[in-house]
């Protein structure tokens, strides 16, 4: 689809014309919260070097210049090549001139139709390249975890490995952990640490680091003990040898007196 700009067209910062937010609570389950702010939280942080990937969740993307209904909210997308630092309360797709690379949608009850309906919408007008669907409770979606590769044709397949989803947008995997979506990197064979699991590890971290300080203190403790002790050695030695050089002197100048005291012994005989 080829987006062109008019003179005539709102200002794209008008929250008026192109709301931001249409007012209204999302409606979300426990489930479908954690996994939306965990996995975003994860591919913010996968892409922390990165200044030309923007990941956002649950965000306006209007996608006809001057038309304020056609709009779209993905719960998650990833757009590679655009400045993530730009400041932007909704993704207007003919100024980003890019729509997203991948799109993960939450799936539950009063979304289920719209999110397979949204295909067409994702492929067609947005450029989507991959679609991924997620039903937390696995009610809806059988498999709970679906993928798509829209560039590819409507019914294209992400493909699979050992199990897990195969994203060549983000070269990590997607997997159903019971209610939770997981994300694996094929390149470590780890998955990618959750926030909860991140601050454990951060506190683990820490706590080790702690504790190997604690231990070096130790060391160096027993290092200046062990210096000092050597330092006590070496004046004990060296009281040693001086008192050891004074019985030398002592015995020479004994030596000598006892000489002297032979001499005149021997002189006295002599003339007696």
């Amino acid at each position: 689809m080829r987006l062109t700009t008019s003179p005539r067209l709102p200002d794209a910062d008008d929250d008026y014309f192109y709301p931001h937010s249409d007012g209204r609570p999302m409606g979300e389950t426990p489930a479908h919260f954690r996994n939306l702010s965990y996995v975003r939280e994860m591919l913010d942080v996968w892409y922390a070097d990165d200044p030309q990937v923007f990941v956002a969740g649950n965000m306006f993307i209007y996608y006809v210049p001057g038309d304020r209904l056609k709009h779209v909210s993905p719960d998650l997308f990833v757009v590679r090549g655009v400045p993530k630092d730009k400041p932007r309360k909704k993704y207007l797709l003919w100024e980003e001139r890019k729509g997203p690379d991948l799109v993960v949608e939450l799936t539950g009850a009063g979304t289920r139709d719209e999110d397979l309906d949204k295909k067409w919408l994702y492929r067609d007008i947005l450029g989507v390249r991959e679609y991924v669907l997620f039903d937390p409770y696995g009610e809806y979606l059988q498999p709970a975890l679906q993928g798509f590769l829209l560039q590819e044709g409507d019914d294209a397949l992400m493909p699979m490995v050992s199990g897990r989803l195969q994203s060549n947008v983000l070269g990590l995997h997607f997997e159903a952990q019971g209610e939770d979506l997981r994300l694996y990197d094929p390149a470590t064979g780890r998955w990618r640490r959750t926030p909860p699991e991140e601050r454990e590890f951060a506190a683990q971290t820490a706590a080790e680091r702690d504790q190997t300080a604690a231990e070096l203190d130790q060391m160096e403790a027993k290092l200046d003990q062990t210096a000092a002790e050597r330092d006590q050695l070496a004046a004990k030695l060296e009281q040693t040898a001086t008192e050891r050089d004074q019985a030398m002197a002592e015995k020479a100048r004994v030596e000598q007196e006892l000489a002297k005291l032979r001499r005149r012994l021997g002189e006295t005989t002599d003339e007696g």
